[in-house]
């Protein structure tokens, strides 16, 4: 059985968490023959980070800055795809008619795609918008929309022109596709489904979310608002075309289900890690350090915890903060959040060890500060380190860390401050948190554990019909089930009983 596994911007050429998580799924499945696929707004990689197994046929990295390849005729036909697209975004008030007109325009962008790189290049997208724009705010919307502009209307056209070219990458001939979240790989999942009927499985791992992505708070509302609707148009879409979906936490479990999903296709696959690949090992005895692992850039909540560690370090002379994982392209951006504080050679940056055991060992504890929805990876190794961990209580923090750490409130910098000199001053706590939260992450979160399921998961949604079932005479009739016994039924037996 051949899988594309569908990313955006990450394996297996950069050395990420959601890279190392897509590494360990692909080295554990040997029995699959995987084509990698990410899409990137960026130049190409020169190659993979890291060696590949046997059995990945291809590792290819889609750039969307090349030149477009505009079309010569067939605008018409855009501009009718291109207003149903913005009609379900923005005029039609019954939310089903409007997934249904915006999946619709979606879909004849897609068939477009083949021969563009840009299938918005030739519509007048601006007036479309602005026509929509009036429907919506006559209709009888729950959301009032804010005033748009003429500026604003052409702002949001070359965004969402921008997006759009997803829709124009090639998905290779699989058994099955398996998109990693986000918007732009869901994009091109959805154009590769519609031009070719390769089945979906649909791993949530970073829910859209009404918060603004780094860099678009300076835009105006409207457009903010075209930006939010439109990423959660796709993620709906994505939901009704997806045999499976996957959510890593009960709260990716919730926002899926609070947008269409339906119960009978969610199929909840906790993230895990190789306990190997992360020992236990005892504490360093050199001055108080703490740990935590991030890229360093806008989003990464890096301000709340420097703003935490000024703190800290007041408290606890001497105290060592390690930011591990900054990337290249954020080390400006990091470098000048450190300066801010005045704090020198107390903040040490440093890049994503090649070994995982290296990226919590220097800590004495770890601060987990996630973006509004990321993905618990970072805080699932931590807890595996045997570290004790203080989380900010966002997303699927809670629920991964359980009793088995300290979870402060978001947006307290005091609080968290708090909580890290009340560890650092305690170590016999503290080293019974961190065996606390690796026996947690041996229960819960193992690498074995997502390999298990998701082999399941592409052999029941990709693999041969299960056999034919045999009815044989007994004298006493024996129990039957009314569906055959394959993962994609679970969730529906569950109910039943």
């Amino acid at each position: 059985m051949r899988i594309c596994l569908l990313t955006g911007g990450g394996y297996p050429f950069r050395r990420d968490a959601l890279g190392g998580w897509c590494r360990t799924l692909v080295d554990g499945l040997g029995r699959f023959t995987f084509e990698l696929l990410t899409v990137t707004d960026r130049e190409p990689p020169g190659g993979p980070a890291f060696p590949l197994p046997r059995h990945v046929a291809s590792a290819k990295a889609y750039a969307l800055t090349r030149e477009s390849r505009r079309r010569d005729s067939g605008d018409d036909h855009a501009t009718a795809a291109a207003n149903l697209l913005c009609r379900g975004l923005l005029a039609e008030p019954e939310p089903e008619l409007a997934d249904a007109l915006f999946a619709k325009g979606l879909l004849g962008l897609s068939v477009l795609a083949e021969s563009a790189d840009q299938p918005l290049s030739g519509v007048p997208l601006t007036d479309v918008l602005l026509d929509a724009w009036r429907a919506g705010r006559l209709s009888a919307s729950e959301e009032r929309l804010p005033r748009l502009s003429l500026r604003d209307a052409r702002t949001a056209a070359t965004l969402l022109r921008n997006a759009a070219r997803a829709l124009s990458v090639p998905v290779p001939a699989v058994d099955l596709v398996h998109c990693v979240g986000g918007t732009t790989p869901l994009l091109a999942a959805l154009a590769g489904r519609w031009r070719t009927g390769i089945p979906l499985l649909l791993t949530e791992a970073r829910a859209p979310v009404a918060r603004p992505r780094a860099g678009e708070e300076r835009l105006s509302p409207a457009v903010r608002t075209v930006l939010r609707r439109f990423r959660r148009a796709v993620a709906r879409t994505g939901y009704a075309e997806a045999g499976l979906i996957a959510p890593l936490s009960a709260y990716h479990h919730s926002w899926a289900l609070g947008h269409g999903a339906e119960p009978g296709r969610l199929v909840p696959v906790p993230a895990g890690v190789d306990p190997a690949d992360f020992p236990s090992a005892p504490e360093s005895r050199t001055q108080p350090a703490i740990v935590w692992a991030g890229n360093g850039g806008p989003d990464s909540g890096l301000r709340p915890l420097l703003d935490a560690f000024t703190a800290v370090a007041a408290a606890v002379p001497g105290t060592v903060l390690h930011l591990v994982g900054v990337a290249p392209a954020h080390e400006d951006h990091c470098a000048e959040q450190v300066e801010r504080t005045g704090l020198g050679r107390a903040i040490r940056l440093h890049p994503l060890p090649a070994d995982p055991s290296d990226r919590y060992a220097a800590g004495h504890l770890v601060v987990h500060v996630p973006g509004p929805a990321d993905p618990p990876y970072r805080l699932i190794e931590a807890m595996m380190s045997g570290r004790a961990v203080v989380g900010i209580d966002v997303g699927p923090v809670a629920e991964t860390l359980g009793d088995a750490g300290v979870l402060v409130p978001a947006g307290d910098p005091a609080a968290l401050a708090a909580a890290c000199v009340s560890l650092l001053h305690a170590p016999a706590r503290r080293r019974a948190l961190g065996d606390a939260a690796r026996r947690r992450a041996l229960a819960y979160f193992t690498a074995d554990r997502v390999v298990r399921v998701y082999g399941a998961l592409y052999t029941d949604l990709a693999g041969p019909p299960l056999a034919t079932a045999y009815e044989l005479a007994l004298a006493v009739p024996a129990p039957r089930v009314a569906h055959p016994a394959g993962l994609r039924w679970l969730a529906e037996a569950r109910e039943d009983r």
